[in-house]
């Protein structure tokens, strides 16, 4: 379990092909003090298991899986990465609940920039969507962010300066796909609701349901 803050920027050292799928190496900077193997990681939103240790440096092995699902399979060596280390019992919960399974990718479509402050406009299947909430939070990279707008197959996200700075979003350019994570919250009540739900899960329907 992971919260979407994200705790420090990997740089990818080598990517390569392996029988499970892809062996990953990352440079983990100050979050390999205290990592062992086995232990979990949350690169760009998608959970891996540390398969070995070396200094600084992390080898996870990606699944294909994982791959499909997610941009996993466009790192080479240099990209940088979103890192955050699992939670532990205590710690803050200063984001949401992210479990580091990426649902699928979204696409970004247009960027808004005014006065440090961006709002990312993306596009992604209606089935991602219809598990989102107004105002509601979802992990794009596996950063925590809050709904600005929500639409069919469509939402945005405001960005402010802090988190530009902090994660790879302030390298997104339009076009670029991203790895989406919706409430796993939203896709309990979506569950529970089934397939009644239709276009999303709306005030009506969870009333209807006894949810509100």
């Amino acid at each position: 379990m992971f919260t979407g803050i994200i705790q420090h920027v990997g740089v990818v050292t080598a990517a390569e092909a392996s029988a499970a799928g892809r062996r990953l190496s990352i440079d983990l900077g100050p979050l390999a003090d205290g990592l062992s193997a086995g232990d979990s990681v949350a690169v760009c939103g998608a959970c891996l298991t540390a398969a070995g240790i070396n200094g600084i440096i992390g080898q996870f092995d990606v699944v294909f899986e994982t791959l499909d699902r997610s941009t996993l399979g466009r790192l080479a060596t240099g990209s940088r990465v979103n890192l955050e280390r699992a939670l532990r019992v205590g710690d803050g919960l200063d984001g949401h609940f992210v479990q580091g399974h990426v649902d699928g990718k979204g696409r970004i479509d247009r960027i808004d920039r005014n006065a440090g402050r961006w709002e990312i406009h993306l596009t992604c299947p209606n089935e991602l969507t219809d598990q989102m909430v107004p105002k509601g939070s979802v992990a794009v990279d596996g950063v925590s962010l809050t709904l600005a707008t929500l639409g069919e197959g469509r939402f945005s996200v405001a960005i402010i300066p802090t988190t530009l700075e902090a994660t790879t979003l302030g390298e997104r350019k339009v076009g670029d796909a991203v790895n989406i994570e919706t409430d796993v919250l939203g896709k309990y009540v979506r569950r529970m609701l089934g397939p009644d739900v239709g276009g999303g899960v709306t005030i009506e329907a969870l009333r209807r349901a006894g949810f509100a």
